[in-house]
């Protein structure tokens, strides 16, 4: 873990404490939902990144270095405009999580999302007890996780008990 003049403010400490995760509402993707006929192998089907969620993302990635975060775990829903704002925050390498994916098509899913978000959050945790972790997925698994509605490109630090429960949480905004 790279540490730099800034990784003792606050927000660094949580990360780096082992009850944290950081999730973040991708960047903005210009539109609402996926297209019909959607396919997560195929970007070009899907709702990406405009400009602006270029932009936003890699401030968000500057942001993050000014609190002391240059490097971490970092996750990402299978979808590519949350994969895109995850490599955009120059953090490490993305890894791909189905935990991660949207269920807004189908909300029935819910719940079983949200389990499978503890479960991955308790594995990592045990994995990177020390390591910051970013998770970029999308409004409805943020809100089922955390209750929290977020705009595009805004994060929600969350404390988590041992089974990756929510316990508390603290906004930030987009820088």
């Amino acid at each position: 873990m790279q540490t730099s003049l800034f990784a003792q403010t606050e927000f660094a400490k949580a990360m780096q404490d082992g009850q944290h995760v950081l999730l973040m509402r991708h960047a903005d993707a210009p539109g609402f939902g996926d297209p019909q006929g959607y396919q997560l192998s195929q970007c070009s089907t899907q709702r990406n990144l405009g400009e602006r969620g270029k932009k936003q993302a890699k401030a968000t990635g500057d942001w993050l270095t000014k609190q002391g975060i240059t490097k971490a775990q970092v996750y990402s829903s299978p979808w590519c405009r949350c994969f895109d704002t995850a490599s955009l925050l120059n953090k490490g390498e993305v890894k791909k999580e189905a935990a991660l994916g949207s269920f807004f098509d189908d909300m029935s899913q819910a719940q079983k999302q949200t389990e499978a978000l503890m479960k991955l959050i308790q594995l990592e945790r045990i994995q990177h007890p020390k390591a910051p972790i970013i998770m970029v997925t999308h409004h409805v698994n943020i809100e089922s996780f955390t209750g929290q509605v977020l705009n595009s490109g805004d994060m929600i630090l969350v404390k988590v008990d041992s089974s990756g429960r929510a316990l508390s949480h603290t906004r930030y905004p987009s820088p």
